[in-house]
């Protein structure tokens, strides 16, 4: 069956991830983490499957996930987690806004990663 056909599966877990908002993916995207020409080639995961990104996202509609081990976020530095968190939050509830839009997939990203995109490629 062609990728389509079966949805996105999570490369660690194997099952469908089949909401925006638990893609890992797409917060990467809509984070400026993943350039748009590799989107298509990217592995997807659900976001409780890549902890190490996760753990980034603080909001009361997100069950908090852990990451043990070096990538950790108590054993970094406060001022990058700070700044970590803030984005991965805004991404994620980014994710919320667009699940079940219509807008073109270059409009996704946050204003600031859309701009620098638009700086990158152009506007086309």
């Amino acid at each position: 069956m062609a990728r389509c056909d079966e949805g996105y599966l999570c490369d660690v877990c194997g099952e469908d991830v089949g909401a925006m908002t638990d893609s890992a993916m797409y917060l990467r995207y809509v984070t400026g983490g993943l350039d748009p020409e590799v989107l298509h080639t990217y592995p997807e995961r659900h976001l409780r499957c890549e902890p190490e990104l996760a753990q980034y996202i603080v909001h009361e509609k997100f069950k908090p996930v852990a990451c043990e081990g070096p990538f950790d976020k108590r054993a970094l530095d406060a001022e990058y987690v700070a700044q970590r968190e803030g984005l991965m939050t805004r991404g994620w509830l980014r994710l919320r806004e667009l699940a079940g839009g219509e807008l073109p997939l270059r409009d996704y990203p946050l204003p600031e990663v859309a701009e620098a995109m638009r700086s990158r490629y152009g506007d086309g």
